[in-house]
């Protein structure tokens, strides 16, 4: 990583495509997003999630499960590996795990060196109609973390966890000075006036001012219809945020996008430090997060 007087800069790279039922052709997509995103001097890139396939959660069809590998060995984690040895970036890529008995919807974070910097599985499962995840994902048992890597300290979330505040601190308390979300969000089967584009990515925006972090999300665009007539069109508007909650980039909703942004964390950090937001926080005060209903 680049070290200059004024600190330690990163360039933060997001890609959005919209995927086929080929692995290989979404894995040759993805790759020459993210080498397009290297070549405009990302050191880190986010691809979206499950983005192997198509988005195969908008039913409840227990062929589905196939698609699930171990990860340790598993080829899509392994190609990316090569690359981003080959690049020098950093790359997490989200699959579907196998492990054992269980299921679990999982990203693995690919450091600059191709070595594997850590593992998280979705904690937040969604369940609705178009979203169905419950059906396939167990709740993930890895907690939220943030892991070393060549360029920074990142933290991990997938999709659904991006609307929840706690993930987001709980990453930042553990020093993530990045936070990103590959995600799989359009459209609303049972109600087709429902757009919750703003609304998405205003709730992130509010993670990254509120812990004063950067963060960006990766979705993926286009139609996609299951066997049984269940129909999503996702709206893509990938983007990046920076620390003090203001849009940096962002792709349309449709099409291929390659976004990048470039931060000083050694100034961020300073910034985060005399806001004081992490010093007068009263976790004494926040039991209340600890139970269902504020109990």
């Amino acid at each position: 990583m680049a070290r200059t007087v004024t600190g330690r800069h990163v360039t933060l790279g997001v890609v959005q495509f919209a995927c086929t039922d080929d692995i290989a052709e979404n894995v040759a997509t993805a790759e020459r997003l993210v080498r397009a995103a290297a070549a405009a001097g990302a050191n880190v890139v986010l691809v979206q999630e499950l983005f192997e396939g198509l988005y195969f959660c908008c039913e409840q069809r227990p062929g589905e499960f196939a698609r699930a590998r171990p990860l340790d060995g598993h080829p899509t984690v392994a190609h990316f590996a090569k690359l981003a040895a080959e690049l020098g970036v950093v790359i997490p890529v989200s699959v579907f795990e196998k492990a054992n008995r269980a299921y679990f919807n999982s990203v693995v974070l690919l450091d600059a060196d191709g070595r594997e910097a850590g593992r998280y599985r979705k904690s937040h499962i969604p369940d609705g109609v178009g979203y169905q995840e419950k059906y396939y994902f167990s709740p993930g048992d890895t907690g939220f973390r943030a892991f070393d890597t060549r360029f920074g300290r990142i933290g991990i979330g997938i999709c659904w966890d991006q609307w929840f505040p706690e993930a987001a601190r709980a990453m930042a308390l553990k020093g993530a000075e990045l936070i990103l979300y590959p995600t799989a969000i359009g459209s609303e089967p049972p109600d087709p006036t429902i757009d919750s584009r703003d609304h998405w990515q205003m709730v992130m925006r509010g993670h990254a001012a509120a812990n004063l972090t950067p963060i960006a999300a990766a979705n993926r665009v286009g139609s996609e219809r299951g066997p049984d007539g269940t129909e999503i069109t996702f709206y893509g508007s990938s983007f990046i945020a920076g620390p003090t909650g203001e849009m940096l980039a962002c792709a349309e909703r449709s099409g291929e996008a390659v976004l990048t942004a470039t931060f000083d964390l050694d100034a961020i950090a300073a910034q985060r430090a005399g806001w004081g937001l992490f010093r007068d926080r009263r976790p004494d005060l926040y039991a209340p997060l600890m139970t269902l209903d504020g109990g």
